[in-house]
């Protein structure tokens, strides 16, 4: 019989096993990774300084940046030290801790893109009301209901796993996820396994219907508009949100719409690369190329620096 509490550290096979390859993964997500934080800080800078870009809308895209920041930090830093350090253990209170991080920042993400539905929805269907109904401290409550829902998501998960013994200690992924931390343990995990499932469910759902009504009015009242002008800003104002919804949402419907078990590993790390790495970098360029004002504040900025380089 196994000695389970001799158990004490995971090892993470990662993506590859091989030295080129890994060499080259190193590289993509290490720029992948530099550039999504410097374009998501930079949106968070611009908001802060330009005074046009202080309405629910920005104060909003503001916090989703900075959750984009954080989620992809819970998950590439570690595994890029582990490629250029080559040791593959992390410590199960270290694991633990990682699932903590990435499951919080990505749940308050959900809740932040429904709650950005919901101010496209106002802006565009009661317009007379949107300075009155989403004002400063509405704004703050929702951000604070973003943060405590994804507590409630990963507490219960978090609570009943962290006593769980261990047979195995291969977690077959690039960072620590719950599917292979369950497949380890020699614990009956099936109610923990139900407890994951009810609380990833209620995330989407509640989330995507929130996403998918508010869109549906937003349509609705768009087409109810008596120029096409006036239809082409109301579309152009929410085409960014779409996008970004689009992509997340598509991902993780990927990831949990389970393939074939033979291909089931190597897509969920393939849509988890693109998760973690590519929507974060792309999210700011499609909020800047996409949005006027963010555009506009962009440029403002860059001409004021080259005017004070000049005057050095």
């Amino acid at each position: 019989m196994r000695n389970h509490s001799a158990i004490t550290t995971f090892t993470v096979l990662g993506l590859t096993n091989d030295p080129q390859l890994q060499i080259l993964v190193f590289i993509y997500l290490f720029i992948t990774y530099m550039l999504s934080v410097i374009g998501n800080l930079t949106i968070i800078y611009l908001i802060l300084v330009d005074s046009h870009l202080k309405t629910a809308m920005y104060f909003f895209l503001q916090n989703f940046s900075f959750i984009e920041i954080t989620f992809t930090t819970a998950c590439v830093p570690q595994y890029l030290h582990i490629i250029s350090s080559g040791d593959r253990t992390i410590t199960v209170k270290a694991c633990f801790t990682q699932i903590f991080f990435i499951v919080l920042f990505g749940a308050a993400e959900f809740f932040l893109l429904a709650i950005m539905s919901y101010d496209r929805y106002v802006a565009i269907c009661k317009p007379l009301q949107y300075v009155t109904v989403m004002n400063n401290r509405v704004c703050r409550i929702l951000i604070l209901c973003c943060w405590v829902s994804g507590l409630l998501i990963i507490l219960p998960f978090l609570n009943l796993s962290l006593h769980l013994e261990f047979c195995d200690s291969v977690i077959d992924h690039f960072y620590c996820d719950a599917s292979p931390i369950l497949k380890n343990s020699c614990s009956d995990t099936w109610f923990i396994e139900q407890v994951v499932i009810v609380c990833a469910l209620v995330t989407f759902i509640m989330t995507l219907v929130c996403v998918v009504l508010s869109y549906m009015y937003i349509i609705r009242m768009t087409l109810q508009f008596p120029s096409a002008q006036q239809r082409k800003k109301a579309f152009s104002t929410c085409s960014s949100h779409m996008i970004v919804v689009s992509v997340t949402y598509g991902s993780y419907i990927f990831i949990y719409i389970k393939p074939s078990a033979k291909d089931e590993v190597a897509i969920n790390k393939a849509v988890s690369l693109l998760a973690t790495s590519v929507a974060p970098l792309l999210n700011p360029f499609i909020y800047t190329l996409r949005n006027k004002q963010v555009k506009q504040s962009f440029n403002d900025i860059l001409r004021r620096f080259a005017f004070l380089s000049k005057k050095e």
